[in-house]
């Protein structure tokens, strides 16, 4: 086979080899450019495809229940659109430099689906599953029996969502209308969606919203406070670039908002990415004396004890409810939330639900200001339904729910005490402890060696965030024990992360500070 490759499948062997090896190489679509030792490998697999007895492969091989179209079918469309094969097809479509040239290292497709299941299953037990502390925005969470039985393992909930056929959908609009009331409940805001991509796209897109509501030719100015999670900084740097916006990045605490007539708004963290919680009201002040808006991104459990965002001046609110019981998965997928008055409402992106009377005068739920949406003002829309992840909107919805505001304020106290119980060991421990007051679940410690103390953690399995050379983080969520408390303060003191041990006391109590 070596040899038949690197002569290009027309000088070695009789006629019908050379035939065949050409089918086989078409079959396989080997580029002509692989290198000869990968193209005998994917021949080998074709002749034994070739070769093998039928009789003894698995009954359930995908490719017989795959509904995709016949040889010929493909060989017509290709005639219609003037290829001559997909091969062609995709090098006229796809530019060559980001076109692979080199096919996927796969199994032959004769595992049939158990045998593939069992190859994945065992290459996922090769990950490393450690107990995790690095928070910025993505927590453990318990889904709930009941949502995981009936909601997220439920093909009438998981499956294609039909918002334009009311008369269908009245139960997850109904549980869509819930996810908004529990929004608006938390930020203290008027109006909420239901929902959009995760935190840092909502933030993006709480600034295209107000260089809507603005003057952006005159106001082409964009803050963003350097306490604000990473990726949502990142997300909104890319937005925009696009959008034409000018964004200023630094310190919300020296920042002089009232000399900054160019700004259109301005976006803060509450609490921040090191787990602060800040005053916000004098940069509230400062930006609507300048017609700017003031946005907040702010943890919704944080938000079931602490002021509500709307008490602090914000004109926006966006975040994640992914702690509200959907798991972490690998970092997403999970819904985020934008509330804000209602007076922006048309500005507004993502789905809308509200209440109207169906054709017997009965209370109905269906999609409301339709007219925002893509199918109908294609470019200029501001909402597009098909992408609001709405099945987990709903079991953040149904999370609420499930445990009811005393349930959710447990989890919160909890969650919250044991930040304070981290706090406290840490200290009494020798550790340098920096967030000693106004913090919700993450908790900042100072140590000359940040990564080299990280990077011991994770030979013991947990892994916590470096915030920077000299600062670890670990922040804490409804998972966690009294025991993994334990055991990360000893982890941290084994690995050397010991300092001048700072001296206030920490209650834990489960209660934020007054202030907040």
């Amino acid at each position: 086979l070596k040899l038949t490759v690197s002569n290009s499948c027309t000088k070695v062997g009789p006629a019908w080899y050379r035939s065949l090896v050409a089918k086989l190489m078409a079959i396989r679509r080997v580029p002509p450019t692989l290198p000869t030792a990968l193209k005998a490998r994917c021949l080998v697999r074709a002749l034994r495809r070739f070769s093998s007895n039928d009789l003894f492969l698995p009954t359930d091989q995908f490719a017989q229940r795959h509904l995709g179209p016949l040889p010929a079918d493909v060989q017509e469309m290709c005639k219609v659109i003037g290829v001559k094969d997909l091969n062609e097809l995709m090098e006229k479509a796809i530019p060559a430099t980001v076109r692979r040239d080199q096919p996927m290292d796969l199994p032959d497709g004769e595992l049939g689906e158990a045998g593939s299941l069992a190859l994945l299953k065992d290459m996922l037990s090769k990950n490393v599953v450690a107990k995790n502390f690095i928070g910025m925005g993505y927590h453990g969470s318990h889904v709930p029996g009941p949502i995981l039985r009936n909601l997220l393992e439920n093909p009438g909930w998981y499956t294609a969502y039909t918002p334009y056929q009311a008369e269908i959908s009245q139960g997850r609009l109904e549980s869509l209308v819930n996810y908004q009331t529990l929004v608006c409940e938390l930020t203290g805001m008027e109006v909420a969606n239901a929902s959009l991509l995760d935190e840092g796209t909502a933030a993006a897109e709480a600034m295209a919203m107000i260089a809507r509501a603005v003057n952006s030719k005159a106001k082409n100015q964009f803050f963003i406070s350097d306490s604000v999670h990473p990726q949502s900084i990142d997300c909104i740097k890319t937005r925009a670039e696009y959008f034409g916006m000018e964004l200023v990045i630094g310190d919300h605490t020296t920042t002089d908002f009232a000399s900054m007539d160019k700004l259109c708004g301005a976006l803060v963290q509450y609490p921040d990415t090191r787990g602060r919680f800040n005053k916000f009201e004098g940069i509230a002040d400062a930006l609507h004396k300048n017609k700017a808006y003031f946005i907040v991104a702010a943890d919704p459990l944080s938000l079931v004890l602490a002021k509500p965002p709307s008490e602090i001046g914000a004109d926006v609110v966006v975040g994640s409810m992914q702690r509200f019981g959907v798991p972490m998965w690998f970092g997403g997928p999970s819904a985020a939330y934008l509330a804000t008055s209602k007076k922006q409402v048309r500005r507004m992106p993502g789905r809308l639900i509200g209440e109207s009377l169906d054709r017997l005068g009965k209370p109905a739920y269906r999609l409301t200001l339709q007219t925002r949406e893509q199918h109908i003002r294609l470019d200029k829309a501001t909402s597009n339904v098909c992408t609001a992840q709405v099945l987990l909107a709903n079991m953040a919805g149904m999370y609420a729910v499930y445990h009811r505001k005393d349930g959710l304020q447990k989890i919160a106290q909890r969650v919250h005490g044991l930040a304070q119980l981290f706090a406290s060991e840490a200290q009494k421990a020798g550790l340098c402890v920096s967030s000693t007051a106004a913090f919700f679940d993450t908790v900042t410690i100072e140590t000359p060696k940040a990564k080299a103390v990280a990077q011991a953690l994770e030979q013991q399995k947990m892994n916590v965030r470096v915030l920077d050379d000299k600062t670890l983080a670990a922040s804490f969520d409804e998972t966690h024990l009294e025991g993994d408390i334990k055991s990360l303060v000893g982890a941290l003191k084994a690995a050397g992360a010991g300092s001048t041990a700072s001296n206030l006391a920490i209650t834990v109590d489960g209660k934020l500070p007054a202030d907040f």
